[in-house]
């Protein structure tokens, strides 16, 4: 079986729903979230059917998207589409969006 991205379009219109309701991303717009997601997809495909003997994933991330193609008891394969959680307030990039509180507040 050949595999495209159309063979999981179902998938890709929930990740897109959830993206809508629940995601709010200032790097990524709905547009941009799908553009990344085909593309992904595409890699995720080429990584799944290039896989090493006895491997049973093919994975593509970026920054914002995990997309996850397994090997399942029939075709086509399994697809899982994350969102990979971030918050600018960590501590792990700087919290730079973290302020200090001033020593003597204003009265």
């Amino acid at each position: 079986m050949e595999l495209t991205i159309e063979i999981f379009r179902r998938e890709i219109d929930a990740a897109m729903l959830s993206y809508d309701r629940h995601v709010v991303c200032v790097f990524k717009t709905p547009d941009d979230c799908l553009e990344a997601i085909e593309r992904l997809m595409l890699k995720a495909i080429k990584a799944y059917e290039n896989r090493a003997e006895g491997m049973r994933h093919g994975i593509a991330l970026d920054k914002e998207i995990t997309i996850m193609l397994s090997q399942g008891e029939s075709d086509p394969p399994l697809c899982g589409i994350y969102f990979n959680l971030h918050t600018p307030y960590s501590r792990e990039h700087g919290g730079r969006n973290i302020t200090q509180a001033e020593a003597n507040p204003p009265s």
